[in-house]
């Protein structure tokens, strides 16, 4: 089948097009790179011509709640109705397990692509997925003062992105179910102690310090919200093993 990669050439978008590669799927990645830009519409109608599945993994870098919805409000809406136009049969999203639950910041804009996308006209498929294992290498070094490298307190199930390719490129192929049943991790980890394990596989010595963030998304990284609930499914890869298999930059 032919099988288009919103955010096609991210984090998890690579691993979504060489997973539905490695699967005998047409690929066609959705991004700047391959002349679409999902946030001005430019280039859609053409790429999605003859596309069976639509698979959204776009994602924006930000933590202010307005740009995030506003980010996601646009290019949701090019794609589905983009998609509609197109004859696209079913429009497969990556979400956030918990997003509504600790919804602040980043998970805001999620939270309303969820919303237009179970209210669009395009069958559906909804995919929330945990924090991947990137996500520690993504806070190290964010927020610094002085010596100090400060994260958020948070509970976390870190899950293998490889492993949310696999599960949305099997989505994609089938029919579209609504809500599919959530992915988490195998464990669950501090936060801290995750950017403390990458920071020591980068050779940073800096110290680690988690301090709690303010508000209803501070308290829900703190208190479990972003954790799987009961009958979700589980990835098998471990963190250490993720850290493992990387070559950090230096210095970072």
């Amino acid at each position: 089948m032919k099988i288009a990669v919103a955010g096609g050439t991210g984090m998890v978008g690579r691993h979504v097009v060489d997973v539905a590669r490695e699967r005998g799927h047409e690929v066609v990645v959705l991004a700047r790179a391959t002349g679409v830009d999902l946030t001005t519409g430019d280039g859609l109608e053409s790429a999605l011509a003859g596309v069976d599945a639509v698979v959204d993994v776009t994602s924006t870098v930000t933590q202010d709640a307005q740009a995030s919805r506003a980010f996601f409000d646009a290019v949701t809406r090019h794609l589905l109705a983009a998609g509609e136009r197109a004859g696209v049969a079913h429009h497969v999203m990556l979400g956030i397990v918990g997003s509504d639950r600790a919804a602040g910041g980043y998970y805001v804009g999620k939270v309303h692509q969820e919303q237009l996308v179970e209210s669009g006209a395009v069958r559906w498929t909804i995919l929330r997925a945990t924090q991947f294992h990137e996500f520690a290498q993504q806070l190290h070094g964010q927020v610094t003062v002085g010596p100090l490298v400060l994260v958020p307190v948070m509970r976390s199930e870190p899950v293998a992105a490889r492993e949310v390719a696999e599960r949305l490129v099997t989505l994609a192929a089938g029919e579209p179910v609504g809500r599919a049943t959530d992915l988490g991790g195998p464990d669950v980890r501090r936060m801290v102690d995750m950017v403390r394990a990458y920071a020591r596989r980068a050779g940073d010595r800096r110290p680690v310090l988690a301090l709690p963030l303010p508000g209803r998304l501070g308290r829900g990284m703190r208190n479990g919200a972003l954790l799987t609930r009961d009958g979700a499914d589980h990835g098998t890869t471990s963190f250490e093993t993720w850290l493992s298999s990387i070559t950090p930059d230096a210095g970072r």
